[in-house]
Parts: structure tokens; sequence; C-alpha cells
């Protein structure tokens, strides 16, 4: 077993109990602001995700092809998260 694959176990792990909890939240604080964050928070934790995992396919995809997706839903990410803050914020 290699330290990546260790790695990728142990994240895999954290994003599953992140999801857990958040999707536990929102059924129990469903609509209003704090739906609408938690909402927020699933959809970024969930492209984070496959940003991390994108990795599995390394044996398909050339490897600066595999950045560049994983730098796109790293960004994608990161800017769902300031939008969607900024609009909860406005309103």
């Amino acid at each position: 077993m290699t330290a990546q694959t260790i790695i990728l176990i142990f994240t895999l792990i954290i994003y599953l109990i992140i999801i857990f909890v958040f999707n536990t939240a929102r059924i129990k604080y469903a609509g209003g602001k704090v739906g609408t964050v938690i909402n927020l928070i699933l959809i970024t934790v969930c492209l984070l995700f496959i940003a991390d995992y994108v990795i599995i396919f390394d044996q398909l995809v050339d490897n600066d092809i595999l950045e560049i997706i994983k730098a796109l839903f790293r960004t994608a990410a990161l800017s769902f998260l300031a939008y969607g803050g900024a609009k909860v914020a406005a309103s």
C-alpha cells in the first residue's frame, strides 16, 4: 500500500463523514438560510471530492489533463461557494 493510497483512503473517510453529517443536518434544518448554506457546503464538498479522486483515471488520461480537470473542479467548487454565499448574504 503506497502513501498515496493511504492518503486517498483517509480523505475518503473524511469526505464521507462530512457528507453524512451535513446531509443529516440538511434534513433537520430544511429551508431557510441555514438549509441553503448546508446545501452550498454539500455541493462544494462533492465537487472537491471529484477533484481529489480524478486521479483514479491516471492510467487512461494524460497527467496534464488530469491536473487541468482537478483545477477546474476545485475552481468550480470555490466559485460556487463564493457565489452562493454572496447570494445568501444578500438575501
